[in-house]
């Protein structure tokens, strides 16, 4: 599995969905489609995406933040 980081390329809104599937080996597309689905049903799901988008580094910032160390 690769770090949880959204991608510079491949971005709709904030990249959330496009590091998701990086994440789980889908493609983005496909995590956008059950992201919008989920939307149909109740709970926090654009909270839980405004949230990753905050916490989630960019893909240029994790890497420059990993050969730091």
């Amino acid at each position: 599995m690769t770090a949880l980081a959204r991608p510079t390329n491949g971005r709709m809104i904030g990249g959330v969905c496009a590091a998701l599937a990086r994440r789980f080996g889908t493609s983005a597309t496909t995590m956008r489609v059950i992201f919008l689905i989920s939307c149909l049903l109740p709970g926090p799901q654009f909270l839980l995406y405004i949230a990753l988008w905050i916490l989630l580094p960019s893909e240029g910032r994790a890497n420059k933040a990993s050969t730091a160390w």
